[in-house]
């Protein structure tokens, strides 16, 4: 039965007195009043997102999107940029108070313009309540204080995917749990030629998710749970040794690679070793010429370090709404549309594991236990850590990552551009510029 407008419109006024069941046979924490926001008449809005690796990510949100505009009839133009241009895109509209109503932004980037926000508490609070609560790590990512100043939207899984074919060629017929037999791995798989490679490029995904491992798997950190800037220390100083040895089997070039090139060269062959989402994977799935490619294809969680204990980041979106936007109703309907069981469940089951729930209510998806590749990815909203460990997120710490002040370090200690000492003085005058504003 078609969902139609009238029934939409109800549905969003009326007050949910005992909440039922979520998705999944989740029941709701408390009753809680549903929020109903009524379109404004005429509206239109503008979402701007990011490329997706996954096609299904982007079909299954415009198929939601579709359904939206067919309840309410309000018209959703959905753009799109590569991952890399959607944090100074949205740092203008933001600025200038003029563009998309809404962008699925990156980590703390809400954080930089929090007054050009809309305040979502009402709607977070509620969607919350009904579906088993929010992850710690990406709720954080999302609010300033008790007030959500975006909505928690997906973290993308990061994981080391490898030629299984290729790493027993190697000698190993287990991968490596632990940092110091990862790295005897990658001096064996280059000796045979089938190197690994990780990127110290500005990737907004696979560099940073690769520099904050780095770090925290020595137990480093860029600052304290004070804020105070503590990256210039003997762990970080080990993270970066380490990352020395590691660039030294890695495929030449790395220190300039964005998000998109370790799935280029992994799939061209040149590489068999990488960190990624499951998008490649699929990339590979659906080429009948990578099929044996495919087939070698295995997924793990990063190696644990001195620090004893799986610590890692990945990428994480947030949807924010701007102040400038000429219909927030219309907005804040279309944002509940999105988040709401049917269409949450149906986005996470045609992103094919890559775009991991916000929500605990939908950890119980399918998609998960669909296929041995997905496992790694599972937990990705479970185990992050925020980039602004152990301090508290804020302007600093969305500054530092918009700065790629961490991922510079690494890149010029590992290039030889700096020793490993000044690099570490560097990035610590670079975080300070933030952390003492």
């Amino acid at each position: 039965m078609p969902f139609k407008r009238r029934d939409f419109l109800a549905a969003s006024a009326a007050a949910a007195g005992i909440a039922g069941l979520g998705p999944l046979g989740i029941r709701p924490s408390f009753a809680q009043a549903e929020p109903g926001y009524t379109p404004e008449k005429g509206a239109s809005l503008r979402l701007l997102r990011w490329t997706p690796f996954v096609k299904g990510d982007e079909d299954a949100w415009l198929a939601n999107t579709k359904k939206f505009t067919e309840a309410t009839g309000v018209e959703v133009r959905v753009d799109k940029e590569s991952w890399e241009d959607i944090r100074p895109k949205a740092a203008v509209a933001a600025n200038v108070g003029s563009g998309p109503d809404m962008v699925m932004c990156w980590f703390d980037d809400a954080h930089q313009y929090p007054d050009k926000l809309i305040d979502l508490t009402e709607l977070a609070t509620y969607l919350g309540n009904k579906y088993g609560g929010w992850y710690d790590g990406v709720r954080g990512y999302a609010t300033r204080g008790d007030k959500f100043i975006a909505m928690p939207l997906t973290a993308i899984g990061n994981a080391v995917v490898y030629r299984d074919s290729h790493v027993k060629a190697a000698g190993f017929s287990e991968f490596p749990k632990d940092t110091a037999g990862f790295l005897e791995l990658c001096k064996a798989m280059k000796a045979k030629g089938t190197p690994a490679g990780f990127p110290h490029g500005k990737a907004v995904g696979d560099g940073n998710n690769y520099a904050h491992w780095l770090l925290w798997s020595h137990g480093g950190k860029m600052v304290d749970e004070s804020g105070k800037v503590t990256i210039n220390s003997p762990e970080t100083l080990a993270a970066i040794h380490y990352a020395q040895a590691l660039y030294a089997t890695f495929i030449p070039g790395t220190e300039s690679w964005q998000d998109i090139n370790n799935n280029r060269a992994f799939l061209a062959g040149q590489v068999s070793l990488i960190a990624n989402g499951v998008s490649v994977y699929y990339a590979a799935k659906k080429d009948p010429k990578l099929a044996e490619i495919a087939a070698d294809i295995r997924t793990t969680n990063f190696p644990i370090g001195p620090v004893g204990k799986s610590v890692e980041l990945h990428q994480t979106s947030s949807l924010v709404l701007f102040s400038h936007t000429k219909y927030p109703e219309a907005a804040k309907a279309y944002i509940k549309f999105m988040m709401e069981g049917d269409q949450m469940n149906a986005w996470i089951q045609g992103s094919s594991a890559y775009c991991c729930q916000p929500l605990k209510a939908f950890a119980n998806n399918p998609v998960w236990t669909a296929d041995p590749v997905h496992a790694p990815y599972a937990r990705a909203s479970e185990t992050l850590r925020p980039n602004g460990y152990a301090g508290p997120l804020g302007y600093a710490s969305a500054g530092v990552m918009a700065d790629y002040v961490l991922v510079d370090m690494f890149a010029a200690a590992v290039t030889a551009q700096m020793t490993p000492e000044d690099a570490m003085k560097e990035a610590e005058r670079r975080a300070n510029r933030y952390y003492k504003v």
